[in-house]
């Protein structure tokens, strides 16, 4: 079998045996795995942190901040609207420092991406509101918006690619699990915007309209140091720098979209995962208020989940690289589906102790199923040359659909239909059912070699 570019498949590696932890000292490529894993976790915390935290304000104070003249209904989809606007900069953000990364190294790009994450961050926190510059401020939060959807467009990519490609050189059969730390950026990012936000939340309403809601994103800039302080101590991929002698006639993304089946099928495995983040997440905070429970309780439901996932998605990532990417991405896939209606129904029973169950089943357990082997599998669809590209635009897409236009979309449709939880139910299963179909027509790719310069093996025909 070959890959898109006539060239034979990868080898499937053989399963790497590790000396016992009583005997052997960390190898030098070990202890910069372990350095590398820290600096992707960091990293990838401090970006969702940001990222999350305009997301939980857009649903609690943006729209009567930025968009007063508009009525409530219309106030809430402004504000996710702008939400969007960051999700539609993700991909361009994964084709730009895709194309940098592939051609300069991982490392740079990781820090850039940082760089103007965090200062989009804080620089919302310094924004006036409508009532102080008029239709500036809103013009300002959207520009600012579409600097971290570039930023986090970019992050992924590289902080993934780093971990997995040196698990790939010292630890070649964990990867999945190496993988994790990355992906645990997105709960762990969650539980510390949901625990920011819930603090400034409990400030009188006047005090946290006029001042509390700048707070979170203010402490961005020490988050921002302290992830900085590490990636900078990270070395460069090992794959990337033996694949960068390879001769390249063309741009990454040139090559990437002469066949742009993977990236398509990368980007709709992954649409679940998101569809279920964004609107168990940030979404869920407006939606709940609005069916009468407080900020506080739903701030706590969504931290409890987060906490559950960070347990749930390190252990999923590592039974895949056991049993294969697949099974575990189709489990969480269906449990999605099955859980769609009774997860709405629990959240509109009005029991504080029901909401905390309902988003730990459909976030905290199906949804980082899905999510957790994500990172690896998408890394293995694209060979070293088209990594960075490859799979920032598929995962970028999975997020521009599934997580963009799943708030927008579900706002809509409440506000035209008056309420009640089917429409959100029916985007849940909707978003689980693509990422099912899809990750059953993909070739299992758990036991294949990283090491390549092409692109990636060809991803029809399946055995069952």
């Amino acid at each position: 079998m070959h890959n898109f570019t006539g060239q034979p498949r990868p080898v499937p590696r053989e399963p790497t045996v590790q000396p016992s932890p009583s005997t052997a000292q960390p190898s030098p490529e070990s202890r910069q795995l372990r350095r590398v894993a820290l600096s992707g976790l960091l990293g990838t915390t401090v970006e969702f942190y940001d990222f999350l935290v305009y997301g939980t304000l857009a649903a609690l104070v943006f729209g009567e901040l930025f968009f007063p003249r508009a009525d409530p209904a219309v106030g809430t989809v402004a504000a996710f609207g702008t939400f969007a606007a960051g999700y539609l900069a993700r991909p361009l953000g994964g084709i730009l420092f895709g194309h940098f990364g592939d051609r300069l190294g991982r490392k740079s790009m990781m820090l850039l991406t940082m760089v103007l994450m965090g200062s989009a961050s804080f620089l919302i926190g310094l924004l006036p509101t409508y009532d102080t510059i008029g239709v500036w401020a809103p013009v300002l939060l959207v520009t600012l918006r579409v600097v971290q959807g570039i930023a986090i467009g970019g992050e992924w990519g590289g902080a993934m690619l780093m971990v997995v490609e040196h698990a790939e050189h010292a630890q070649g059969s964990r990867r999945g699990l190496w993988s994790s730390f990355t992906q645990l950026g997105a709960p762990l990012g969650s539980v510390l915007s949901a625990g920011v936000v819930t603090l400034v939340a409990a400030l009188p309403d006047e005090e946290f309209r006029s001042w509390g809601w700048r707070v979170p994103f203010l402490l961005s800039i020490v988050l921002l140091g302290v992830g900085l302080f590490v990636r900078l101590k990270v070395a460069e991929s090992p794959l990337f720098a033996q694949a960068r002698r390879e001769p390249v006639d063309r741009p990454p993304i040139v090559e990437v979209l002469r066949r742009p089946k993977p990236v398509l099928l990368a980007a709709c495995v992954g649409i679940g995962a998101f569809t279920a983040q964004s609107l168990l997440t940030s979404f869920m905070i407006s939606y709940a208020v609005d069916e009468g429970y407080t900020r506080p309780q739903v701030l706590t439901a969504v931290t409890v989940a987060s906490c559950v996932a960070l347990v749930v998605l390190p252990a999923a990532s590592a039974l895949s690289d056991r049993v294969g990417r697949r099974p575990v991405v189709l489990a969480g896939a269906v449990a999605s589906a099955a859980l769609s209606f009774p997860v709405l129904a629990l959240v509109d029973s009005g029991s504080p102790g029901l909401l905390i169950l309902a988003l730990v089943l459909g976030h905290g357990v199906a949804q980082s199923t899905m999510y957790g082997p994500l990172g690896a599998l998408l890394t293995e669809m694209f060979g070293t040359r088209v990594r960075y590209t490859g799979a920032s635009l598929g995962y970028q897409g999975a997020t521009l659909i599934g997580a963009g236009f799943s708030p927008l979309i579900a706002g809509s449709l409440l506000a035209t239909f008056g309420g009640g939880s089917t429409p959100v139910s029916l985007l849940l299963c909707a978003g689980a059912a693509i990422t099912a179909v899809t990750v059953w027509r993909l070739r299992e790719t758990h036991t294949d070699a990283l090491d390549t310069p092409a692109a990636a093996p060809a991803l029809e025909g399946t055995p069952r």
